[in-house]
C-alpha cells in the first residue's frame, strides 16, 4: 500500500498559460478507467468522501508575452515584455513556432492582469483542495495553443507542475483500443456486427451471458449487458499487483448479465477488456504493441505510450497522482501503479497536447477510413452520464454551452482524472487533475473545457 504524503508547509497554487499559435489547418460515486463527463458515474463506482482544504497556499506570479520558438525540451526562447517574478521550470513538451505566451498566477491574479476564465477553474481546483495539481492544453478557434498548470506536481518536494506533463488517461485508452478494431474491420478481419464467438469461441458463457449474442458493436458501445470486471478496493489495498486480463473476465463472468445485448446502453469496462483480448487473438500481437503501431506513431503522438508487463512508472516530466479515502485524510502517492488490472480499458499514459492531436487525428480522418469513422461517431443516448451524452464506438460527444458538441472520452484511474475533447471545426481542451475529483470538482472541470472551446 502507498505511504500517506506528509503535508508540506506550503504549496504553490500557480496557473501557467503559455500560448503558441498553429497553421490554420460531500460523497460520491465515481467509475475508474471510465467516461468522465461528470464524476457520478455507472458500475465501476468508486466511493470517496469529498476532499478537505488544499494542503498548499498560492504564491507567485509571472506573465510573459512575446514571439519566439519552444524547443524539444520546452525551453522558451522569446522576445517580448516581462513583468512580475516566478520559480520553478517552465521545461515541456516541443510545440511549433510562433506567438507564446507564458504567465504564472496566483489564485488572486497575474502581474499582467486577471488570469483567463481557464486559469481561474483551474486555481480554484487547487485553491479549494479538490485536488494537488491540475493542467490544460487548449485550442481556439483561431489556432491558437495554450498549456496552463496550477499546484504543486509533488506534495512531498513542492516541485511545479510540469508544462504538459505526462498522466495516466485512464478510458480515453477505450477510443485507441476502438480506432484499432475499428481498423481491422476495415481491413475485413474483424466484423462489427460479427459475435464475439467468431473470434473468442466459448470464452463468454454465464448467467445471462452468451457470446454467440453479443456482438463486437455491442462491446465498443456498452450495449453488451456484460457485468463490471473491475474491484476497486483490491486496486487501492495492492496498486502494484499484476493482474492477467482472462483473470480480470473470469471474476465478472461469474456475475450474471446486467441486460440482454442490444437492449439498452451499460457502461462497463468489461466491454473493452474483451476487445482487446478479439485484437489480440485476430493480430497474433500484443495489444500495446497494436495501439503503438497503428495509432500512437500515425498519429505523431511523441509523449503516448501503453505500459509494457511491468511498467510501474511515468515515463518523462510528469506530477505525482494522489487520491485519499477520508475527507479529511492524506494524500497517498499513487503514482506507481501496475496498470494490468486497466489494460485495454484504460492504461495508457499521454498528456494534454497529444490527447487533443490524437483527437483531432481521428475526427480528421487519418486513422480511419470515411465508413469506420462514420460508424464510430453513430451514437446512442448515454444520459445517465450526463445531460446530452451519446456514446459511439469508443467516442463520446457531448453538448457545449454555447452549441453544438464536442468528441471525446476522459477517464479516471487512482492518481488521475482526464476530461476533454474536440470539434468538427478545430477546438480542443484537455484537462488532467492529479486526483479523482469530488462532484463539484469534476464539474468545474466541465465547466473549463467548455469555457475554453466556447471562447
Amino acid at each position: 500500500m502507498s505511504a500517506p504524503v506528509p503535508t508540506p508547509p506550503s504549496a504553490p497554487a500557480r496557473a501557467t498559460a503559455r500560448t503558441t499559435r498553429r497553421p490554420r489547418g460531500g460523497r460520491r460515486t465515481v467509475a475508474w478507467s471510465v467516461v468522465a463527463v461528470t464524476t457520478a458515474l455507472t458500475a465501476a463506482a468508486l466511493t470517496v468522501p469529498s476532499a478537505a482544504s488544499t494542503d498548499r497556499a498560492a504564491t507567485g506570479t509571472r506573465a510573459t508575452t512575446g514571439t519566439g520558438t519552444v524547443t524539444a525540451t520546452g525551453t522558451i526562447t522569446a522576445s517580448g515584455t516581462t513583468a512580475g517574478t516566478a520559480s520553478g521550470p517552465t521545461a515541456g513538451t516541443a510545440t511549433a513556432s510562433g506567438t507564446t505566451t507564458v504567465s504564472r498566477s496566483g489564485v488572486g491574479g497575474t502581474a499582467a492582469g486577471r488570469p483567463d476564465a481557464v486559469e481561474q477553474h483551474l486555481s480554484a481546483l487547487v485553491r479549494q483542495g479538490a485536488v494537488p495539481a491540475a493542467l490544460a492544453t487548449t485550442t481556439d478557434r483561431h489556432g491558437r495553443t495554450r498549456h496552463y498548470t496550477a499546484g504543486t506536481a509533488d506534495l512531498t518536494t513542492g516541485a511545479p507542475v510540469p508544462v504538459d506533463g505526462r498522466v495516466r488517461i485512464g478510458s480515453n485508452t477505450k477510443a485507441f483500443t476502438a480506432v484499432v478494431v475499428l481498423q481491422l474491420v476495415g481491413e475485413g478481419k474483424v466484423g462489427l456486427d460479427a459475435p464475439v464467438d467468431t473470434y473468442l469461441p466459448g470464452l463468454l458463457r454465464g448467467e445471462g451471458i452468451d457470446g454467440r449474442r453479443i456482438t463486437v458493436r455491442h462491446l465498443l458501445q456498452h450495449t453488451s449487458g456484460l457485468p463490471e470486471y473491475v474491484d476497486q478496493a483490491a486496486v487501492l489495498a495492492q496498486p502494484r499487483r499484476y493482474r492477467e486480463p482472462r483473470d480480470l473476465l473470469d471474476d465478472a463472468l461469474t456475475r450474471p448479465g446486467a441486460f440482454r445485448p442490444g437492449a439498452k446502453w451499460g457502461y462497463s469496462n468489461t466491454n473493452y477488456l474483451v476487445a482487446g483480448l478479439i485484437v489480440q487473438q485476430v493480430t497474433g500481437r500484443p495489444l500495446g504493441e497494436e495501439i503503438t503501431r497503428r495509432v500512437v506513431r500515425r498519429a505523431g503522438l511523441r509523449h503516448t505510450s501503453f505500459p509494457a508487463p511491468g511498467d510501474m512508472g511515468i515515463p518523462g516530466p510528469h506530477p505525482r497522482g494522489y487520491h485519499r479515502a477520508e475527507p479529511d485524510g492524506r494524500w497517498r502517492d499513487y503514482t506507481r501503479l501496475d496498470p494490468t488490472w486497466a489494460g485495454a480499458a484504460g492504461a495508457m499514459i499521454s498528456t494534454n497536447s497529444d490527447l487533443n492531436r490524437f483527437y483531432a487525428a481521428l475526427l480528421g480522418g487519418r486513422l480511419l477510413a470515411p465508413a469506420q469513422l462514420a460508424q464510430m461517431r453513430t451514437t446512442v443516448p448515454a444520459d445517465e452520464v450526463g445531460a446530452g451524452t451519446r456514446y459511439g464506438l469508443g467516442l463520446v460527444s457531448k453538448p457545449l454551452s454555447c452549441g453544438g458538441v464536442y468528441w471525446g472520452h476522459g477517464g479516471a484511474i487512482p492518481g488521475y482524472h482526464t476530461q476533454g475533447g474536440v470539434t468538427d471545426d478545430g477546438r480542443a481542451a484537455s484537462v488532467a487533475v492529479t486526483a479523482i475529483p469530488d462532484d463539484r470538482a469534476g464539474q468545474r472541470m466541465a465547466d473549463a473545457v467548455d469555457t475554453a472551446l466556447c471562447r
